[in-house]
């Protein structure tokens, strides 16, 4: 399948990122990545072009650009949970509109930061299709001016179909938090795919990440590209 990928720019799409499609004639299916507090980095480009040849159309925002901060802030530390959210919102429309992108047919995932966000946003979102999680990073904090509502409350308000992993020595998101938003999915109704590998640390399946273990990354990969075939079609 041939594929265009590109980066994004405010002055010429709209938003800052990087997009990696499949060129096509007629509408298919869709994802947004949310990246981790690092940004839109190789290995995130990496993996939107390996969607890209699945069927899917990849758009990997950068959440800085978005909020008008530098590249190596930290928009946690200055952001609120709901401006986050409203950014992502601003892309999710800009996803839906493409040619390329069935708009019924669009899902979210999300990596650490990215995927305690998409908790979030998937939750306000009621036309996301499926959710995949990779390691959300759930801390054990009480509520605060910049995160009011924890990612746990949030998850009972998914109504599509999630696939979550998380790690045993995850230094980020503990178990005991683990094991409170894994019953929180599953009050929600919807399909659900955890899955936990005792050994892993925070940032298993990130290629740039201090905590990578290749081993693990190819465990996960055909296992997340399953899900989504089920649950969004695709190659």
């Amino acid at each position: 399948m041939k594929i265009a990928a590109r980066a994004l720019s405010v002055e010429k799409d709209g938003i800052p990122g990087y997009i990696a499609h499949p060129e096509r004639t007629e509408p298919g299916p869709a994802l947004l990545i949310i990246h981790h507090r690092y940004g839109v980095s190789g290995h995130l480009k990496s993996v939107a072009c390996d969607l890209a040849q699945f069927g899917y159309a990849t758009l990997v925002p950068d959440l800085n650009g978005l909020l008008g901060l530098p590249p190596a802030a930290n928009a946690q530390a200055t952001t609120s949970d709901g401006q986050f959210v409203q950014s992502i919102d601003s892309v999710w429309r800009y996803l839906g509109e493409r040619r390329e992108v069935d708009r019924g047919r669009v899902g979210v995932l999300g990596y650490c930061m990215g995927a305690r966000l998409g908790i979030h946003f998937v939750a306000a979102t009621p036309g996301v299709r499926a959710f995949v999680g990779y390691y959300p990073s759930v801390r054990d904090e009480p509520p605060s001016e910049l995160r009011p509502r924890h990612p746990t409350d949030a998850a009972r308000e998914i109504r599509c179909p999630s696939l979550v992993f998380f790690g045993g020595r995850d230094q980020i998101a503990p178990v005991s938090v683990q094991e409170r938003l894994w019953s929180r999915f599953r009050e929600n109704g919807q399909p659900l795919e955890w899955h936990f590998f005792s050994q892993a640390e925070h940032g298993f399946a990130l290629g740039d990440g201090e905590g990578f273990d290749p081993h693990l990354a190819k465990l996960t990969w055909p296992l997340t590209c399953d899900f989504l075939c089920r649950h969004l079609g695709g190659e």
